[in-house]
């Protein structure tokens, strides 16, 4: 297994470490009741997905 010969400076790991950060998931408005919902996805308030009900979601009271 082939070793490194020297070291990585600190700026050419940084460099390789730019795009590792995490980031907030996108979200996009349940067309049915505008909660926010992650794309392609059954919205978890209302049960909709592509304009009809595929889960049914008990209301909270």
């Amino acid at each position: 297994m082939p070793n490194p010969k020297r070291r990585h400076s600190k700026a050419r790991t940084g460099k390789r470490r730019a795009h590792d950060a995490l980031r907030a998931p996108q979200t996009t408005p349940c067309p049915n009741c505008q909660e926010p919902r992650l794309p392609h996805r059954v919205c978890p308030k209302c049960g909709h997905y592509k304009g009809r009900e595929v889960i049914r979601v008990e209301q909270e009271v």
